[in-house]
């Protein structure tokens, strides 16, 4: 996925569970780094979102309710009026494309689809014009409620920081490839209640112990051993990188180098904004908030961030991208991370909420570990000033209906 920090969600994995790749200079930034960008929250718009459907409760409710299947679904309302024309449809269209060589042959951990039931929808979509995409997608499909429907969204967005290839004055911040001694354990091998569960470490002697945290690679614990793939001018702006899990550096030259996700150091992850709330530090938790403080107490702000012991590495990024979860590149304003275990990844998802920039037509093509739960997303906005600006202060709550192929749903009606 693009974002496989512990916390995907810019403004919720700051704020309930948050990472800087060295001391935050004493004299300020340095002259080489770029201004910023989008460093003021958009101004949300308001909107009025459309009620959930009443859900009957069953009068045996399922015992694994871990899955959509198991939480139930309720079937929803005809979407011909509630799916707007325009760009937003378009580009979930091509969207939807691009998930679905992988969606139909994915087993989906959400219990609500087969491969086949995507073949339809697939074959029409691969020559539908995109001037009609509303058209395609309430022909093809129809709505489900999951639970009880109840939406919440944050946003995320593809960083731009200054960077260099090699270190250099005002270039001193390292950004690690992911170490050859960092090892993932599938634990479902030994012992089968354990399956779907991982763990990240080392091998010291012979245990496996847990992997350098934070504190000690921010202190050079992995330093002099070739790991360094690029140096970035701010550790601050870095910070958010390794929020978001990938980005571009703005290189001395002019150029750009895009990097992305290529593991995790495996120790928890805390949100640095919601400490930073609860002592008093700031007042809002926008990214904007947080970075504002970091900036003007950077001896403290260093510190509060290797509290956060989660720490993200990286290999460089070549061809399109970035890349979600699918493994297809996601779209700006048409893509969300969402739980695959409560919808399809590949599925589009009809949002309606208290905010109007999110209100549309998606396609759930990533993940992220604060991405948890139905009907909970991620929405992705892009690079740039309006992006950041954007998914910088997103939260918004509402209603949500996911799409399904015409005939579906009736395999999930409970008896």
């Amino acid at each position: 996925m693009m974002r496989r920090q512990t916390g995907a969600a810019l403004l919720t994995a700051l704020m309930l569970s948050a990472c800087a790749g060295g001391v935050i200079p004493q004299g300020g930034p340095a002259p080489t780094r770029p201004a910023p960008s989008g460093d003021t929250a958009t101004r949300p718009t308001p909107a009025t979102p459309r009620p959930t459907l009443p859900v009957e409760v069953p009068a045996e409710p399922a015992l694994d309710q871990t899955t959509a299947a198991g939480l139930g679904v309720t079937k929803g309302p005809d979407i011909a009026s509630l799916i707007p024309s325009g760009e937003r449809a378009r580009l979930a269209l091509q969207a939807f494309r691009l998930s679905c060589p992988t969606l139909m042959r994915r087993a989906d951990q959400s219990g609500l689809t087969r491969g086949s039931d995507w073949n339809n929808s697939c074959a029409a979509a691969s020559s539908w014009p995109e001037a009609s995409a509303s058209e395609f997608f309430s022909r093809y499909f129809e709505a489900v409620q999951v639970g009880d429907g109840g939406a919440f969204v944050t946003g995320y967005y593809e960083p731009e920081i200054g960077g260099s290839r090699t270190r250099q004055p005002g270039y001193e911040v390292p950004i690690y490839r992911r170490p050859t001694d960092l090892i993932d354990v599938d634990l479902g091998q030994f012992n089968d209640s354990l399956k779907g569960k991982s763990i990240r470490g080392k091998v010291n002697g012979s245990k496996f112990v847990p992997y350098d945290d934070r504190s000690q690679i921010v202190g050079g614990s992995l330093a002099g051993r070739g790991l360094e793939l690029a140096w970035a001018a701010d550790p601050v702006e870095f910070f958010f990188l390794q929020v978001q899990g990938s980005g571009r550096l703005n290189l001395p030259d002019g150029g750009v180098m895009r990097i992305g996700y290529d593991g995790q150091n495996g120790r928890d992850y805390t949100g640095i904004g919601k400490l930073m709330k609860d002592r008093g530090l700031i007042q809002a938790g926008s990214m904007q908030d947080i970075m504002q403080y970091l900036r003007a107490h950077p001896v403290e702000g260093a510190a509060i961030m290797n509290e956060n012991k989660s720490f993200v590495f990286f290999r460089e990024l070549t061809g399109a991208g970035p890349l979600g979860a699918l493994g297809v590149p996601v779209t700006p304003e048409a893509t969300v991370a969402a739980d695959p275990k409560f919808i399809p990844l590949g599925a589009p998802v009809l949002l309606s909420l208290d905010r109007s920039e999110p209100n549309g037509i998606w396609i759930a093509q990533d993940t992220g570990g604060a991405i948890k739960g139905a009907n909970r997303f991620d929405s992705f906005w892009g690079a740039g000033a309006r992006a950041r600006g954007i998914a910088g202060g997103m939260s918004a709550r509402g209603s949500a209906l996911i799409l399904l192929p015409i005939g579906s749903a009736a395999r999930l009606a409970r008896p």
